[in-house]
């Protein structure tokens, strides 16, 4: 469904992506881990039609299309929803008006169970938005502002999703709540490319595991053969 190859990214004269390779297949969920500043975000938004940073070489294949090259908003309307780093979310709209304003119509056909997200769906998988949906962005806490960034993100009735540090910032108890509703989307058949630090989410819900570290993918596996390699989890993880 989607893989990205050999893609070098730049932030001027720094090389900070040298050769990343990755794939989703449908109906799965992949977790890109490794430490502060090794190129996770940069990787998101090089493949995402973000710019900086500037890709200089590789491909990005999305259902058989190539993605480098076109602008974000194109990518996005190819069925590639975006949770970014920091919400994000408009602070000054309510709950309702960030849901409504990112809506696109979609086709059911695109989406793994033949429904598609509306504030109906929403409200059943975000119960908490509900109560609060007429509540602005400002009066959210951060763990109710990161739901709404994935039911935003969900509402553009996308095929494959992409979730850059959804758990930071939070409490443990509301990184228990995420991993729920992460499973949930799971269980739906939507796929997901999940960044993350938080080794313990991503070890629950992933199906396959990358580990990049200095721009350079060191590891690849099963969340499984990942937990018994110590050493290779305190290498490039610290843990």
């Amino acid at each position: 469904m989607f893989e990205a190859e050999n893609i070098h990214s730049y932030y001027g004269g720094a090389h900070v992506l040298q050769g990343v390779g990755l794939r989703v297949p449908e109906r799965t969920l992949v977790a890109l881990l490794g430490r502060n500043g090794v190129g996770k975000t940069s990787f998101i938004r090089s493949v995402a039609g973000m710019t900086p940073p500037a890709v200089r070489a590789g491909s990005v294949r999305y259902q058989g299309q190539e993605l480098l090259g076109k602008p974000s908003y194109r990518i996005a309307g190819m069925g590639i929803g975006l949770v970014p780093q920091g919400r994000h979310i408009f602070r000054s709209l309510t709950v309702v008006e960030n849901l409504t304003m990112a809506a696109r119509k979609g086709k059911s056909d695109d989406q793994p169970t033949g429904k598609l997200w509306d504030l109906d769906r929403v409200w059943s998988v975000f119960p908490r938005l509900a109560e609060r949906q007429r509540n602005r962005g400002s009066d959210l806490s951060g763990g109710e502002q990161q739901m709404l960034a994935i039911a935003r993100a969900l509402m553009t009735n996308p095929s494959l999703l992409f979730m850059d540090e959804p758990s930071e910032g939070l409490a443990p108890v509301i990184v228990q709540q995420l991993r729920d509703q992460m499973l949930l989307l799971k269980e739906d058949g939507l796929s997901m490319l999940l960044v993350e630090q938080q080794l313990g989410l991503a070890l629950a819900v992933a199906d396959d595991v990358y580990i990049l570290d200095k721009g350079v993918v060191v590891y690849h596996g099963s969340p499984q053969e990942l937990r018994s390699s110590p050493d290779i989890m305190h290498r490039y993880l610290g843990v």
